[in-house]
């Protein structure tokens, strides 16, 4: 059997590794993108909040932040919010689709949008374009780990846009095949790559997952 060589731009629980036994896939792991938390303190409730990331929703967490309702993007990003307590009211597959359920649903609300630095534009531009309120609270940092490799991979696994920028900044994409956690990081990958291939599911499992599939077949 032929050996693959695949990259994880994030490293991986043991429980995950154990994925790839019995496969021809050899998988190495490191950290494209590293989240440095700012100091975050918000007086009072807040009636509306948009999160979505699980960066976002843990520091709002920790931070005992007093939300009526929350809109957010990702089944994990849900579970972890709704296990700590809070009232989550939706939940989309990416932004574009959460835009669209706060336009037709809540036209009249004002939100507060919990980011990093580093945040995609689609949201708040469709959110702007339809003027409906909202601010942005940029809790944690992005921070880009770009590292040079010079071994040749097969296929290299992208769980976030800030992760394909990373990687992109000291690599190249050309002659690999991508495997995406969903179809904005896919998006970014197509800028590199042609050969992009997304997740059934959001979740870092399901990526693993079509990768080993497709090194199978």
């Amino acid at each position: 059997m032929k050996s693959i060589k695949v990259l994880s731009t994030k490293k991986l629980s043991s429980e995950r590794l154990e994925l790839f036994k019995n496969t021809p896939v050899n998988i190495e792991t490191y950290d494209a993108i590293s989240i440095e938390k700012l100091a975050f303190k918000h007086a009072g409730q807040i009636e509306n909040a948009i999160v979505t990331s699980q960066n976002a929703a843990q520091i709002i967490i920790d931070a005992n932040t007093q939300i009526k309702k929350v809109f957010c993007v990702g089944e994990k990003t849900s579970i972890l919010l709704q296990k700590n307590n809070y009232n989550v009211v939706k939940t989309a597959k990416n932004a574009s689709d959460l835009a669209d359920f706060i336009i037709k649903n809540h036209k009249k609300d004002d939100f507060t949008f919990f980011c990093g630095n580093i945040r995609r534009d689609e949201l708040p531009s469709l959110l702007a374009k339809k003027t409906i309120g909202f601010s942005e609270k940029i809790v944690y940092k992005t921070i880009l780990n770009s590292q040079c490799f010079s071994d040749n991979f097969d296929g290299i696994l992208f769980y976030s846009p800030s992760g394909v920028q990373s990687y992109t900044q000291e690599n190249s994409l050309q002659n690999q095949t991508a495997f995406c956690i969903g179809n904005t990081t896919a998006n970014e990958a197509k800028k590199y790559c042609s050969n992009v291939l997304v997740a059934e599911q959001s979740t870092v499992e399901d990526t693993i997952a079509i990768a080993i599939r497709y090194f199978k077949s």
